[in-house]
């Protein structure tokens, strides 16, 4: 493909091969594409924006390094996804102390499914939201990470043992201890009358 038909809307294979061939702006539409999606993957799991913001950061600047070495086992996305999985959770382990979110994530959008064990009628959306990241805070860093691949970026479970290099059946069984975790403290606070 020639370097002048490179664009944003591009496939990823197109883009990386012609910035291997020597283009290196082809390299800025992976960032333009990418970096939203990988800050809002980093954001839910370390919580706090300075430090997502580094964090990402961190992953493209990887990413430019590594991008040559690239071979296409996995999806584009997926090897991406790794790279920010695998900094979020070094960053996690670096902090001594629980994270502590400095403000509300305003412009995320987090829709409980309708087919999820969390789903009440008439529950507050707001308040839900703000119980449900009080939940996942308190999670340890593999559970965490787990339960943002599967419930909010919709992974399944192989896609999430290869961002994790573990087994499927340690993922499934990280994101079914999450979910009790998450619904038992929001059954606690029902029963508190912290919520409806």
């Amino acid at each position: 493909m020639e370097v002048n038909n490179i664009n944003i809307n591009s496939e990823d294979s197109d883009i990386i091969e012609s910035f291997i061939n020597g283009n290196e702006s082809a390299y800025n539409y992976l960032v333009l594409k990418y970096q939203r999606k990988i800050y809002w993957v980093i954001r839910k799991m370390v919580l706090d924006h300075d430090d997502a913001d580094d964090i990402t950061q961190e992953v493209f600047v990887k990413l430019y390094k590594s991008l040559k070495d690239f071979r296409g086992e996995s999806s584009f996305y997926t090897y991406l996804y790794k790279i920010a999985v695998n900094y979020s959770l070094n960053y996690l382990k670096k902090q001594k102390k629980v994270t502590e979110r400095t403000k509300d994530i305003d412009d995320e959008s987090y829709k409980l499914s309708s087919d999820d064990a969390l789903q009440d009628e008439g529950y507050d959306e707001a308040i839900m939201k703000k119980v449900l990241t009080e939940a996942i805070k308190t999670l340890p860093e593999q559970q965490r990470a787990v339960f943002n691949l599967r419930f909010y970026d919709n992974l399944n479970y192989e896609e999430i043992s290869k961002i994790m290099k573990k087994s499927v059946g340690g993922m499934k069984a990280n994101y079914f201890h999450a979910v009790k975790k998450i619904e038992e403290i929001i059954r606690q606070k029902r029963l508190n009358g912290t919520i409806n």
